[in-house]
């Protein structure tokens, strides 16, 4: 499989309004790659986002999005890839990425990152 790269600078920050924690989500029902066999697949993606200090620009994020069309990737390497870009762009207090993919031969699958899980995660392995 090759190395996915995509543009992570198309991201564009818009200032958060407000300094009061609040939640954020967003719904991507038609997000498309290519999967296993170089065959299309597709995903929807939901965001939770407790923001920082900066927003997403949901123009610029459905243009991050559409750079994954022709690319060839895992499940598991595209939802950390998404949130890798995400966390450094955005700095958000705290993100969660739920990825279910449309079934392939009868198995659907769904893949979830949280920051706060991961965090978790890093300081019981240290």
């Amino acid at each position: 499989m090759t190395v996915l790269k995509v543009n992570r600078r198309i991201l564009k920050k818009i200032t958060n309004p407000s300094v009061e924690p609040y939640e954020i989500e967003i719904d991507t029902p038609e997000f498309t790659f290519y999967g296993a066999k170089n065959q299309p697949d597709f995903a929807s993606i939901n965001i939770s986002m407790i923001p920082g200090k900066t927003v997403i620009e949901l123009k610029s994020f459905k243009l991050y999005l559409h750079q994954y069309r022709n690319k060839l990737a895992s499940y598991e390497r595209i939802i950390n890839a998404i949130y890798d870009d995400l966390i450094q762009v955005y700095k958000p207090k705290r993100l969660v990425i739920e990825m279910k993919f449309n079934p392939r031969g009868g198995i659907s699958s769904k893949l979830t990152i949280d920051s706060f899980e991961r965090e978790l995660f890093i300081e019981r392995k240290a």
